[in-house]
């Protein structure tokens, strides 16, 4: 596959790019190919805080051993930056949740926000058939982490599109995520240029992989 040439206007930000590698590298526990991946992010102008926030976000997604894998080589190469004199910005914490609704509430509000359908009690699919889940989902992942205004929507659906592109037979939540990554301002051409990304991320069959499900998602909302 050719990497693509998206305009200028259809391009992600050095920023943006820099998040698809750390997000890849730490799913997959490739952390030889991650620290020079933070090192670039860190260069582009990602602050110490949005890189650290990526990494909490992505165990929704990957699992705790990943999330922690990750943030340990983070701090190795913070450690080896101050050492060499570099001084990287740390970034705005994440703001207060000031919101006296229940969680499950709050997370359904957001998902509304991101796909916009209602996401309420469902009664049939897997959220019917274990309840439990969908209250997780609804309260910690849309709730407790999509609420953190430490990374926009667009960053978080970024580094959600870059961890499941690296992990194998999660096609459909990839382009669900990728609805999403256009719903919250993301271009087709950028999400263009993330599948290039990814190529020279993951190689080849990963970005096959992407690239068909970003075509699909493409094709469907042009109907």
């Amino acid at each position: 596959m050719a990497l693509g040439n998206p305009g200028n206007n259809q391009a992600l930000t050095e920023k943006q790019k820099g998040l698809i590698p750390i997000a890849a590298y730490t799913a997959i526990g490739d952390l030889q190919s991650l620290k020079p991946a933070l090192h670039n992010g860190l260069d582009a102008g990602l602050t110490v805080n949005e890189i650290k926030e990526s990494m909490v976000h992505l165990y929704a997604y990957a699992g705790f051993p990943r999330s922690i894998r990750g943030l340990n080589t983070f701090m190795e190469v913070l450690d080896e930056r101050e050492a060499d004199g570099i001084q990287d910005e740390q970034g705005p914490e994440a703001s207060p949740i000031n919101d006296e609704r229940s969680k499950y509430e709050r997370g359904v509000e957001t998902l509304y926000e991101l796909t916009g359908s209602n996401w309420g009690n469902p009664d049939s699919g897997y959220g019917a058939f274990a309840p439990a889940i969908d209250r997780f989902l609804k309260e910690h992942l849309f709730a407790d982490l999509f609420e953190r205004d430490v990374l926009t929507y667009a960053q978080r659906e970024l580094v959600v599109i870059s961890i499941l592109s690296s992990l194998d037979g999660v096609e459909p939540m990839l382009g669900g995520h990728m609805n999403i990554s256009l719903n919250v301002g993301l271009t087709p051409g950028q999400l263009q240029h993330f599948v290039d990304i990814i190529e020279t991320t993951l190689g080849e069959e990963k970005a096959a992989t992407a690239q068909s499900v970003l075509d699909n998602v493409l094709d469907n909302r042009s109907e």
